[in-house]
C-alpha cells in the first residue's frame, strides 16, 4: 500500500485484537457475495465474530440470493458498520451442520439478546436454525482508521495461512 504512503515498517501496525473489538461491537455487518456470473451482491446482515474459533457466523433465509451465491462461490468480504474503525476480511463461506448452526446461534443469540423480539434464547436459536447458517474462514483482514493523521501509520494486513 505503497501508493497510500503507508510504510513497510511493522512499528505502529493494528493489533489483532484492535481488529476483534470492532467485530465484536458491531451491530451491523456488510456481507459481499458473488453471483454465478461474477457481478458482486452486497446486503446489510447480522452476525456474530466468534474470536474462540476466529470465524465469523451468520444466518439469511434458505430461499436468499446470498445462498445461491454462495452455492456457486463461496468467497466472500465481511466488513462492520464502522467506515473510520474499518475492518474488512475476506474469506470463504461455509454452511453449517445442525451442531455448528447450534454453537452459532447460540453465539449470535448473546450478541442479539437486548433487540426486540430476541429475549427467549431457544426462539432466537429456532429462528437461526430455520435459516441456512454460516461460518466464515478469514484468509485476509484489514484494519484501518481512515484519520489523515493515522492512516499511513496504522493501516494493516492480517493473513491466516
Amino acid at each position: 500500500m505503497s501508493d497510500y504512503g503507508v510504510g513497510a515498517a511493522p512499528e505502529g501496525l493494528l493489533p489483532w485484537s484492535w481488529a476483534e473489538e470492532r467485530l465484536a461491537a458491531s451491530r451491523n455487518f456488510w456481507l459481499v457475495t458473488v453471483t454465478g456470473d461474477g457481478r458482486p451482491h452486497a446486503m446489510p446482515i447480522w452476525g456474530v465474530w466468534m474470536p474462540e474459533r476466529e470465524r465469523f457466523g451468520f444466518s439469511c433465509a434458505p430461499t436468499a440470493r446470498k445462498v445461491r451465491n454462495l452455492a456457486a462461490n463461496p468467497r466472500v468480504v465481511v466488513m462492520g458498520e464502522d467506515t473510520v474503525n474499518v475492518v474488512s476480511i475476506e474469506g470463504t463461506a461455509e454452511r453449517l451442520d445442525e451442531q455448528g448452526a447450534d454453537r452459532m446461534a447460540r453465539a449470535w443469540f448473546a450478541k442479539y439478546i437486548d433487540e426486540p423480539g430476541f429475549d427467549d434464547e431457544e426462539a432466537a436459536v429456532g429462528f437461526v436454525m430455520a435459516a441456512a447458517a454460516y461460518e466464515v474462514t478469514p484468509e485476509r483482514a484489514f484494519g484501518l482508521i481512515e484519520e489523515p493523521d493515522q492512516f499511513a501509520e496504522r493501516a494493516t494486513r492480517w493473513v491466516w495461512e
